[in-house]
């Protein structure tokens, strides 16, 4: 079963992006905490969005955490998959394939253009995954970031 996250699902949404931070060998990487995700998912102006999967005893086994993006090429809106987990003792069992089902149908009734996020080029599971349901690769593409004291310094420097 998929649904969107509530406020009571933050604490299990919470470990499993610890587990996530670890099967990406980045245990030490979380420092955002319960709080944040409540703030985020269900403050007062959210701007992120969650959905959980649950196994046949209702136990939360997995997430997607998504935000609106926009493609000005398109001169439309898209979902931005950040991250999508499924406990690996879970995997197998359809959860991942339904998450990104639910995505896909939001983005297709709200008229968006599209679903994209990255992968670890390491993960060729979640590559193989992924290509089993039509996506493809943007292999021209090459994510950067700003974090950080690079960040602050960007600012301080104006």
């Amino acid at each position: 079963m998929i649904r969107p996250a509530t406020a009571d699902d933050v604490p299990v949404v919470y470990r499993l992006v610890q587990e996530l931070a670890t099967y990406e060998r980045e245990p030490d990487a979380v420092v955002a905490t319960e709080e944040h995700f409540r703030t985020a998912l269900f403050g007062p102006d959210p701007r992120v969005h969650c959905l959980v999967a649950e196994d046949a005893d209702g136990e939360t086994v997995g997430f997607a955490i998504w935000f609106v993006s926009f493609s000005t090429w398109l001169g439309t809106h898209g979902i931005y998959l950040e991250d999508l987990f499924v406990r690996p003792e879970a995997r197998g069992g359809g959860h991942g394939r339904a998450l990104l089902t639910e995505l896909a149908r939001i983005a297709v009734e709200r008229g968006y253009g599209r679903v994209e996020w990255a992968v670890l080029d390491w993960n060729v599971d979640a590559q193989g995954f992924y290509r089993s349901l039509g996506a493809t690769p943007q292999d021209e593409w090459t994510t950067w970031r700003l974090t950080g004291d690079p960040l602050q310094r960007l600012v301080s420097a104006s």
